[in-house]
């Protein structure tokens, strides 16, 4: 397992673990939390500096390892999305190679409506995220050996370093800003989803193929984002912005934060827009029919303790 010291590394090492089989987690922290990997070994391992020279026998690897942000230097994100998936190919080069990617690799200015996976990689992106775990995927598919790829969206649950901080970092007062209309219809992706989708592909009898996978259907933007705010008991309501004029003002901050080389994101960027503000919906029936999957349905029941 990579990426087992980040969110979804460690849920799906702690399942596997528990489910009995003996699993070793990489992850470039020097140690994770008490409890982050489970009953499961850990190693310390930066996937950047090449394949790793005394790696244990793997009859699987989920690659979950990835620097995850819609704002950086185009070479960070490549040296670890892209040359560090070569480098844990070429590590197990015989082992059952799960790839966990993004919705991310779908095309961002338009929307996605109940897509099939035959509709990504696409030819343009917003950011350097998108386009890395593009190349990651192909690089994977190239590769000519056992492998399938996994494409979540927006994951959420118990430790959950992304979707839930952000919504709530964004609240102003008793009001939330977003931008559309709050009507569009998302695809969300428990952590519960996810680890049952990594387990499947890398212990079912299927080992080659890409796969949407996301909660059992969509759920409204708007009726999420009350969801979210309601189970964390914070008082405040969501207000839209009309997305003809957010859209501009993201690309001129975009422009000027790339001026000033500034190494912090602006509080608003087009990537965070385009996964929001427009219908983002991902048709699972080719991980249902084929992998098995059976996903829960989208909840935020528990959100208070997470």
């Amino acid at each position: 397992m990579t990426g087992a010291s980040g969110f979804v590394g460690g849920a799906v090492c702690r399942a596997l673990s528990a489910a009995g089989h003996e699993v070793v987690g990489f992850g470039r922290r020097p140690t994770p939390a008490p409890g982050h990997v489970g009953a499961a070994a850990y190693r310390r391992w930066d996937l950047t500096g090449g394949p790793l020279a005394d790696a244990p026998d793997a009859d699987a690897v989920v690659h979950c390892a990835g620097t995850v942000s819609d704002w950086g230097p185009r070479r960070e994100f490549f040296a670890v999305n892209v040359d560090g998936t070569r480098h844990a190919l070429a590590t197990w080069p015989d082992a059952r190679f799960v790839h966990v990617s993004t919705v991310s690799v779908y095309d961002p200015r338009r929307p996605t409506v109940m897509a099939t996976e035959n509709e990504a990689p696409a030819g343009r992106y917003l950011n350097a995220y998108g386009q890395s775990k593009a190349e990651a995927e192909r690089v994977v598919l190239a590769a000519d050996r056992s492998a399938i790829v996994l494409r979540p969206h927006a994951v959420y649950g118990p430790g959950d370093t992304t979707l839930l901080p952000r919504v709530l970092a964004a609240v102003r007062g008793r009001r939330l800003p977003a931008v559309g209309d709050g009507r569009q219809p998302i695809s969300l992706t428990s952590i519960g989803n996810v680890v049952q989708a990594c387990t499947l592909a890398a212990c079912g009898p299927v080992d080659r193929g890409v796969f949407n996978v996301t909660d059992a259907a969509p759920v409204v933007l708007d009726d999420a984002l009350r969801a979210i705010l309601a189970a964390r008991g914070v008082h405040a309501r969501p207000v839209y912005l009309p997305l003809a004029a957010v859209w501009p003002v993201a690309t001129v901050v975009e422009a000027l934060y790339r001026l000033a080389r500034s190494p912090r994101p602006p509080r608003l960027t087009r990537y965070a827009i385009s996964h929001l503000a427009v219908e983002r919906t991902l048709d699972i029936t080719a991980a249902r029919a084929v992998l098995g999957y059976r996903p829960e349905s989208t909840s935020f029941t528990g959100a208070a303790d997470w």
